[in-house]
């Protein structure tokens, strides 16, 4: 009989999660559930051989500010989101240390004595090594969101998937909270989401996967154990695959 373990398709998954799934029901600060609740996620993922790498997005405490506080010019609130993730990755981390998975913390933009600087080769050796590692700070630039950021820490760090975790259970052809006769997508080449303009990932992110032929799934994350279905190849969610 073949084990759970050795079905698995994925083993080097680019996990790249919203910064709201943090803050559970509000979507807001940090909720002890919602990252006792993720942190059992990757700790499967983690019994069953799969190391992930995770960025995470900083929605729960900052999102664009251009309307709201217009004094703040763009690259100064995209500097406030990259701090905003660097603290979802260490919340998180010392959360997945405490659920018993081993986790490094990296920033692309120096930090230290706070985080490890971001570094290629040392990130690869600790994925080797089964530790999960977080990568914040975005891209360490301005004008380039974390899924941005996620596209290119998958490629770099040789990873066969990228994942990306949603509210919404895969590609929808229209905003299915406000069309319910919105189809879902189980397949949709890179070509089709860029010329559909759908908005699964920025184009940037997408252009990256595509270029060099990064696999990308869309999943909710509101089920239990999607995760873990995703890197063992089960039909869930939405596949974005090339033309």
């Amino acid at each position: 009989m073949t084990s759970a373990v050795e079905q698995i398709r994925f083993r080097r998954p680019l996990l790249k999660l919203s910064g709201e799934m943090l803050g559970g029901s509000d979507g807001f600060g940090f909720d002890r559930p919602a990252l006792d609740v993720f942190s059992q996620e990757i700790r499967t993922l983690t019994t069953a051989g799969i190391v992930p790498g995770i960025v995470l997005g900083g929605g729960n405490f900052f999102r664009g500010a251009r309307t709201t506080l217009p004094a703040i010019k763009r690259h100064r609130a995209d500097a406030i989101g990259m701090l905003a993730t660097v603290m979802n990755a260490i919340c998180f981390a010392e959360h997945l240390e405490a659920a018993g998975v081993k986790a490094k913390v990296y920033s692309a933009v120096p930090l230290h004595p706070l985080v490890a600087a971001y570094d290629i080769d040392d990130a690869t050796a600790n994925i080797k090594a089964g530790v999960v590692c977080l990568y914040s700070g975005g891209t360490g630039n301005p004008y380039f969101t974390t899924d941005s950021a996620a596209a290119l820490r998958a490629i770099e760090t040789g990873c066969d998937v990228l994942i990306k975790g949603t509210k919404v259970d895969g590609v929808y052809d229209s905003d299915p909270a406000k069309n319910p006769s919105a189809s879902k997508f189980q397949q949709i080449t890179y070509e089709e989401v860029l010329r559909r303009n759908l908005g699964v990932m920025d184009l940037v992110a997408i252009t990256l996967c595509r270029d060099n032929r990064m696999p990308l799934k869309v999943i909710s994350l509101a089920e239990p154990g999607n995760l873990l279905k995703a890197c063992s190849g089960a039909a869930t969610g939405t596949d974005v695959i090339e033309s």
